[in-house]
């Protein structure tokens, strides 16, 4: 399943998507995918609609859970943590999705991929001029 994933990412990185803006994209489709699964519930060729987007959610995010789980991933171990337990709550929610089919039960998996997908295309506080702070140095100043 890692390996289709990546595929997907490879796919949109011939349109040009790197970093950032790529993940951004991914978790954007991912989320449509399952929109208009919501939006055109038991229309004709909903089955294979629904099929196709919770495969692909499943593979977006087995790919974020492996490259999470690499202990060369260089993001805080709290982010990895938040980031992870999100990954558990999409894939049990995905499996109920699965077992008992109801359009509203997606609306959960949306959110989350349209909000992280969101946050990626902000543009981040720190240019990569600064230094940033060494996680527990921050202080709160009134």
């Amino acid at each position: 399943m890692q390996k289709a994933a990546f595929n997907t990412y490879a796919a949109m990185q011939k349109d040009g998507l790197t970093g950032r803006a790529l993940e951004a994209a991914v978790l954007n489709r991912a989320a449509n995918m399952l929109k208009e699964c919501q939006t055109q519930w038991g229309t004709e060729g909903h089955d294979e609609r629904f099929d196709a987007a919770v495969t692909f959610n499943q593979r977006v995010w087995t790919f974020f859970q492996a490259e999470l789980s690499d202990p060369e991933n260089p993001f805080p171990s709290e982010i990895k943590e938040n980031i992870l337990n999100l990954s558990i709550f999409i894939d049990r929610r995905l499996i109920e999705v699965l077992m008992n089919p109801a359009p509203e039960l997606l609306s959960a998996v949306i959110s989350i991929n349209q909000n992280i997908a969101a946050g990626l295309m902000e543009k981040p506080d720190n240019d990569g001029t600064k230094p940033v702070a060494e996680p527990g140095t921050l202080t709160v100043s009134a």
